[in-house]
């Protein structure tokens, strides 16, 4: 009897021993709550079709016992255009995940929007719904979201790109020599991964100040604003010929406009003006042996040179602010100068052998304008003897160190260098603002017939207005005291 007694014992603890493991260490409280490091999930502007970069969302356990959520769904279940990863898990719906006592988890968030043939942005909403023991909690999820016109590996002939629609270049848009591609005012045009504008024949993108045309990469998350290298950039082969730029903005590729190739025979020939190229991995305007007309223009924030002047050619600016603070992107330091003018180029090939390419430099004008940045030098002059090197500085701030010459009245004239003579830009590291400070001491000391030649700045300003013209792109025009 004492022997059925203790196997009834025996089979009673292992039952309880195994409910009890089962049970172990899980709160089952039906009023059991969980926290979040956020009460939405929020994405910024994305295209339609493309996907998103991964958002997280963080869920505690706030209590001294283990949790377990029995359910984590995508309320809009598998028609979502969200989609979770849980604990290594992607699925839209997930059940029993553990959340340790005084711990956290991550749960994944990406988005998909499906584009609906309307020029508006477009909201996507859904939430996360989580129910532990019998308590349910929502986590919102909102979306913004943009339909556009795509363009991939495409030889797009002569044709118009029009407002109504961003575009979205994958691969390439190709220009051919006979094709002309005409840009209108407040375009926008997005650049995947790797994908860049090639041009034999001819753009012209004529912007105007209230309807500026865009290029610039497609991660319209805010964390990529200003990353540089996110696409290729624009590239004008030599013979490409009577190309326009005006209200333009040009951001975060590798080489923001390339003007001229030396492989082509030729030139290229560009009028720039009123137009912003900044944040690019290698260099802002990089050219060769091609002519180039330009004002009210900014090149700035770029990993090697903001302007490249290569194997001769011609180039004349006026009012330009060329600012060169690269940082924070990289470990990489900057040692290269902002702005380079060389008659020749030596090409290094694989094997080790290297090729000088070599032309005359016949023009390179700089008037009203400031070259400046984080480095001590930021003019370099590469000549070769055999070649024209004519260039020209007049009415310019430039930073170089006071050793530097600037005693030839044939390339200087009214330069200024120096601390004393830093151009004070509002606010160049954090929000790249390269308008000029109250105190800047490029306020007001240019020459006055450039100015009449460009009498408003790239923010439509008037030059004329005060004691003189400001050099660089912007005029400062201080509030008079009300009398």
């Amino acid at each position: 009897m004492k022997r059925y007694l203790l196997q009834i014992l025996l089979v009673a603890f292992v039952a309880f021993s195994l409910f009890s493991c089962e049970d172990e260490g899980y709160l089952n409280s039906p009023d059991a709550q969980l926290r979040f490091s956020v009460d939405t999930v929020m994405f910024d502007t994305i295209f339609t079709t493309i996907g998103s970069t991964t958002q997280n969302l963080k869920i505690y356990n706030p209590y001294d016992e283990n949790i377990l959520i029995g359910r984590i769904r995508v309320a809009g279940g598998e028609f979502s255009n969200f989609r979770l990863n849980v604990n290594g898990e992607s699925s839209n719906e997930v059940y029993e995940v553990e959340v340790p006592a005084r711990d956290s988890i991550f749960i994944f968030v990406e988005v998909t929007i499906d584009p609906n043939g309307q020029n508006l942005p477009m909201v996507v909403q859904d939430s996360i719904e989580f129910t532990t023991n019998t308590t349910r909690q929502n986590i919102k999820l909102i979306a913004y979201g943009q339909d556009f016109k795509l363009i991939k590996s495409e030889n797009i002939g002569t044709t118009t790109w029009t407002a109504e629609k961003p575009y979205l270049v994958y691969d390439y848009a190709y220009v051919d020599s006979t094709s002309t591609l005409t840009i209108e005012p407040g375009t926008r045009i997005y650049f995947h991964k790797d994908a860049g504008l090639y041009v034999r024949g001819n753009v012209i993108a004529e912007g105007n100040f209230q309807n500026q045309i865009l290029f610039t990469a497609d991660r319209l998350e805010d964390t990529y604003k200003n990353i540089p290298d996110q696409w290729n950039g624009i590239i004008l082969f030599s013979g490409s010929h009577d190309n326009v730029f005006n209200f333009t903005n040009i951001k975060n590729a590798n080489i923001g406009l390339q003007v001229g190739t030396i492989e082509d025979e030729g030139y290229a020939t560009l009028e720039l003006s009123n137009s912003k190229i900044e944040n690019m991995a290698y260099a802002g305007l990089f050219a060769m042996k091609s002519k180039i007309s330009g004002y009210n223009n900014v090149i700035a924030n770029c990993g090697f040179y903001a302007a490249a002047l290569l194997v001769g050619g011609e180039y004349e600016f006026y009012h330009t602010t060329i600012a060169n603070y690269w940082g924070g992107y990289t470990s990489r330091v900057r040692k290269t100068a902002s702005l380079v003018l060389s008659n020749a180029l030596v090409i290094e090939s694989a094997d080790g052998s290297k090729v000088t390419h070599t032309g005359d430099l016949e023009k390179a004008f700089f008037g009203n304008s400031i070259i400046y940045g984080n480095n001590q030098m930021e003019i370099e002059l590469g000549k070769n003897e055999e070649k024209a090197f004519n260039y020209f500085f007049d009415h310019c701030i430039i930073q170089v160190p006071d050793t530097f010459n600037t005693s030839n009245k044939d390339h200087y004239k009214n330069v200024w260098k120096g601390e004393e003579f830093n151009p004070l830009f509002m606010d160049p590291y954090d929000d790249y603002i390269y308008e000029l400070d109250t105190l800047s001491a490029a306020k007001d000391i240019g020459n006055p017939d450039y100015g009449k030649l460009f009498p408003t700045d790239i923010l439509n300003k008037d030059r004329l207005s005060d004691d003189g013209p400001d050099l660089g792109a912007y005029e400062r025009i201080e509030k008079k005291d009300e009398k």
